[in-house]
């Protein structure tokens, strides 16, 4: 089966909102490396319908020798959106809200390689309700940014996770990797 596997940028204060305004300063060698590894092991990826609507609009646009861009444009994109009415990306299927779950759990049981999720807190938080998240990577990033959306806003049912990884990068930021308990 494969892994359904996220990953976020995050401050200490728990913000993952909008990190292309406040990451940067924090974007070391180790910190891309780290990124490139979670990316790796993905043959598709799972957005929700905002963070697809972003990275379409970013990654299609860079030259084609860039090798995140050429990565990210080969992959299968699924899209779990109750608003869009297409997903033009390359290699990208529209899954809807209705039967969500199910169709997530056939993806899973396909064979392949993991499938990614990157930003998309609502829907990382819809997983993690519904016992869908394999894995969980968090690079802290030594900053308090005091507003914006959080990870883990709202209510969500309790949910063990345990330690797989952790690494201090050598810009004080934390690769944090959990995985989720049955």
């Amino acid at each position: 089966m494969r892994s359904l596997t996220a990953g976020f940028f995050v401050s200490l204060d728990g913000v993952v909102e909008a990190p292309y305004t406040w990451h940067f300063p924090y974007l070391t060698d180790q910190v891309t490396e780290a990124v490139m590894a979670m990316t790796a092991k993905a043959d598709a990826m799972l957005f929700g319908r905002h963070t697809y609507q972003e990275f379409a609009s970013h990654w299609t646009t860079q030259p084609d020798d860039d090798p995140l861009a050429a990565h990210l444009n080969s992959l299968t994109k699924y899209v779990a959106s109750s608003t869009l009415e297409t997903a033009d990306w390359q290699n990208s299927t529209l899954l809807g809200a209705e039967g969500l779950a199910e169709r997530i759990t056939g993806i899973k049981q396909q064979p392949g390689g993991d499938i990614a999720v990157s930003g998309s807190a609502t829907l990382v938080r819809w997983l993690l309700a519904n016992d869908l998240l394999d894995e969980l990577t968090l690079l802290v990033h030594p900053v308090v940014l005091g507003t914006g959306a959080r990870l883990f806003e709202g209510t969500l049912p309790r949910r063990a996770l345990t330690l797989a990884h952790s690494a201090v990068l050598d810009n004080g930021t934390l690769h944090l990797t959990y995985r989720t308990t049955p």
